[in-house]
């Protein structure tokens, strides 16, 4: 694809993307945990469940507007975030935020952003997020918290399903580092992408500036190294309480998957849980995020907000979340493919990919207003229609009886 404009769909953009990246980059991004069972499930899990439109309703004007995380945002999306946009294309995570704010989505900065808490505020008003991870130097969150503060971030998001790297094999393979360093093994796949190569050496010096001295530092260049050098591995409950009391705002937990741990966030202070497995890049068998979002919402709906993270590719995959008790959704490779690929230009394309296709969506299910899906609008793919059902479990009896019988 020449241009974001040719691209109507997120996986055009992902082969864009792909064909514009050294291969150990596109598949950092693209890559995930062991076998990346999870990776796929996050994505083809949404066709387990059907849309059941209603027509002759009025749908003339639609309304996808939503609060979330104490903002009212246009449509129920926040770009998920995601560490290192720079190194993807030089314009990074302001690109990301500016375009998020044009569309009226939320954005959400990574504490390993190569852009600064400071930067990101100025690129336009709208929601914006910080997501936390805790490090082993207590006064280096407290320091992060209090530039949140004074740059007019809306709200915080700790991310809590890191306590240790996952196994992302293609990395390994790659020999892929933070920031990247030229190998024998690695510079032909580099050389293969010049124009990534140019941009790249020609931009300013990589460096994460929301933590420590703005750097990863010596031996910290691999990202993995960094992680276990840093990050703190024990977070607890009380931790959670204790940042939540000093941020004093809207508060979310990231990288929750049972109703359980999200009941306990409740007790603990968060305002919102965002059901993620970190878009299938730690634990590989874990399950598909749609497929715990209901007893999610059925848990704890009525004290927190629940946003779902992964597997997004299409806005009906959005409505489907929204029509299960999602307040809204996180979506993170689609904006970086769309990064990647032409800058600016391609995250604002997937921005007008997928809300084209939510607003299209909410018409064909008769739905004006994104409040009224429901789970009336679902189905489960493989449920036996109700015309069937007694019928079917008369064929189950009788076969059960005849293996008895065998």
């Amino acid at each position: 694809m020449r241009s974001a404009d040719k691209c109507v769909n997120i996986t055009d953009l992902e082969r864009a993307a792909k064909a514009r990246l050294p291969k150990p980059l596109f598949d950092f991004v693209a890559g995930g945990a062991d076998d990346e069972r999870t990776l796929r499930r996050n994505v083809t899990a949404f066709d387990r469940y059907e849309l059941i439109p209603n027509y002759l309703r009025d749908v003339a004007r639609l309304d996808l507007s939503r609060t979330v995380l104490g903002r009212r945002i246009e449509w129920p999306l926040v770009l998920a975030p995601t560490g290192m946009s720079r190194l993807f294309h030089q314009a990074g995570e302001n690109a990301v935020a500016r375009e998020a704010m044009r569309s009226g989505a939320g954005y959400a900065l990574s504490t390993m952003g190569t852009a600064s808490i400071e930067d990101v505020s100025s690129c336009g008003d709208g929601l914006k997020v910080f997501q936390l991870y805790l490090l082993k130097d207590p006064g280096l969150n407290r320091a992060m918290i209090e530039r949140c503060r004074e740059a007019g971030f809306d709200a915080l998001c700790i991310t809590v399903d890191c306590p240790v790297g996952g196994n992302r094999e293609r990395d390994v393979r790659n020999g892929m580092t933070v920031p990247p360093r030229l190998t024998m093994s690695s510079i032909a796949q580099f050389a293969t992408r010049p124009r990534w190569c140019i941009d790249y050496l020609l931009g300013d010096a990589f460096a994460l500036p929301n933590i420590g001295d703005g750097s990863t530092g010596g031996d910290a260049s691999s990202l993995a190294a960094y992680f276990n050098a840093n990050m703190e591995m024990n977070i607890s409950w009380a931790m959670v309480e204790k940042v939540a009391q000093d941020w004093g705002g809207p508060i979310a937990i990231k990288g929750l998957q049972s109703a359980q741990d999200c009941m306990l966030a409740a007790q603990s202070g968060a305002t919102a849980v965002i059901v993620s497995n970190h878009g299938g890049r730690q634990l590989d068998g874990a399950s598909a995020t749609i497929d715990c979002l209901s007893d999610i919402v059925d848990a704890v709906s009525d004290r927190l907000e629940v946003i779902l993270d992964g597997g997004i590719r299409r806005g009906a995959h959005i409505a489907k979340a929204l029509a299960m008790g999602a307040t809204a959704c996180m979506t993170g490779r689609p904006y970086l493919y769309g990064l990647a690929a032409f800058g600016a230009p391609g995250v604002r394309r997937s921005l007008e990919i997928l809300r084209s296709e939510l607003e299209r969506t909410c018409a064909l299910t008769g739905c004006a207003n994104i409040d009224e899906l429901t789970r009336d609008h679902i189905r489960f793919a493989d449920t036996v229609p109700a015309g069937f059902a007694g019928a079917n479990a008369r064929h189950e009896a009788d076969a059960i009886a005849l293996r008895r019988v065998r």
